[in-house]
């Protein structure tokens, strides 16, 4: 499938998208506490995004039963919330949201450390959160799709960290998943060239063990293999003819 370049109009949606995502992930974030459900923290992010206007792009995508994806400790991505799963110290959740403004989407995740959480649950998510801006150093007009993957698998390889293989990134824009599919791993050819326009949903998920994953029953919630932690960070990025823009950066997240 081609890759949609998206014009001026098409941008200054997205970015209002972008920017009202980085709101809700915000206000997630100071609401993350020990004893809450994973159905509290649903609730909350779908009533933010409605409040202002959009519509949770993962409610019923593809059967999803869900506003925001909350994955605990050794899941991955797409966790179902649930009342009868209560954060406690010590966990990590990573929290996968996306909103529809005007018939457009953004996309971002990000990984939080409920209440005390280990020196390697800290690291874990730290590296991760690098990877992604590894990667974005080579989301430049001209260059290649697969520079960021590999500088994204390179850099969280290097800590012995498994780079998920069964899960991508993606273009996104009218529609939550589009060309290309963007990995997160060292890859032998260079993948389509990066122009100016393009819209992407760049996304490393790492393992603090194996790269290898399952999934659970619920056919949604994905876990790692060896049931060890993992961490989840996206943003949506804007290629341009100079720096790339990051469409939902929080202003709490800063540039690395």
């Amino acid at each position: 499938m081609p890759i949609e370049i998206k014009s001026a109009r098409e941008i200054e949606l997205m970015t209002e998208a972008g920017r009202i995502l980085e709101i809700v992930h915000n206000e997630l974030g100071k609401a993350l506490h020990p004893g809450m459900s994973t159905m509290d923290i649903d609730r909350l992010g779908e009533e933010i995004i409605r409040s202002y206007g959009c519509i949770p792009s993962f409610l019923n995508y593809n059967g999803y039963p869900a506003s925001i994806c909350v994955s605990v400790n050794e899941e991955v991505v797409h966790g179902i919330p649930s009342t009868k799963r209560i954060l406690k110290d010590g966990d990590i959740v990573s929290l996968d949201a996306g909103v529809i403004y005007k018939g457009y989407h953004s996309d971002a995740a990000r990984t939080h450390g409920i209440g005390e959480i280990s020196k390697e649950a800290r690291k874990l998510i730290r590296v991760t959160r690098e990877s992604f801006f590894e990667g974005i150093k080579y989301a430049r007009e001209g260059n290649h799709l697969f520079d960021i993957s590999r500088a994204i698998g390179t850099y969280a390889e290097s800590f012995g960290y498994g780079v998920v293989r069964d899960l991508c990134g993606h273009g996104i824009g009218t529609k939550l998943h589009e060309s290309p599919q963007i990995p997160n791993y060292v890859l032998k050819r260079k993948g389509v060239m990066l122009k100016a326009g393009m819209t992407l949903a760049i996304e490393p998920m790492i393992n603090m063990g194996t790269w290898e994953v399952k999934w659970l029953d619920d056919d949604w919630t994905v876990v790692s293999r060896d049931r060890s932690l993992s961490a989840h960070y996206e943003n949506t990025v804007l290629i341009t003819d100079g720096e790339p823009v990051l469409l939902t950066l929080t202003e709490s997240e800063g540039q690395a």
